[in-house]
């Protein structure tokens, strides 16, 4: 079975916003929590990876993060399987006195992408802009993320993608 890359590049997010997040008074959390960051939870699959903490606080937040799933695809017609179809990002906003809030998640549908790529051999999808959806379906701001595909060859051996260790948040590294 071919071994396939699928590289996701968490860019940047604008304008997010929580919405009753403490009891419905938003106009204390600036009082008691200073300092909100968010940070995503990427999934592909079964897989998953943490990014580090954005970056940037207010209308504009940054990451600049690359993450990499192996995408295991006979061929071209096993992505009719929804969960090899569609990366999901869920945005979280870390807080320092309060438990971390949800914000929203994005949903990206790669299946052109994948299919692109199974044909030319490597696709480069964005960046793009998509939106963060609450659960009650209202729009909490965006996120700016872009997806590559790399066809691999068969019996490639490759890096595990966060299969079997998820890449949990590292001072090491997000701290620098």
């Amino acid at each position: 079975m071919a071994l396939h890359l699928l590289e996701v590049v968490l860019v940047e997010a604008g304008e997010l916003k929580e919405r009753d997040c403490w009891c419905g008074i938003d106009c204390l959390l600036p009082f008691l929590n200073k300092s909100k960051a968010p940070y995503a939870k990427i999934h592909y699959g079964t897989q998953h990876h943490f990014s580090c903490f954005a970056r940037g606080i207010g209308k504009k937040e940054v990451w600049n993060e690359k993450f990499r799933f192996e995408a295991e695809l006979e061929d071209k017609h096993e992505i009719k399987d929804d969960m090899k179809n569609k990366l999901v990002l869920s945005i979280i906003h870390r807080h320092q006195f309060l438990p971390d809030f949800h914000v929203g998640e994005a949903t990206i549908y790669i299946k052109d992408v994948i299919l692109r790529g199974m044909e030319k051999g490597k696709v480069v999808h964005g960046p793009h802009k998509y939106r963060v959806v609450r659960p009650d379906k209202s729009y909490s701001g965006e996120i700016s993320v872009a997806v590559t595909f790399i066809k691999g060859t068969e019996g490639q051996e490759g890096d595990s993608g966060g299969m079997e260790q998820p890449n949990f948040y590292n001072k090491e590294t997000c701290d620098s």
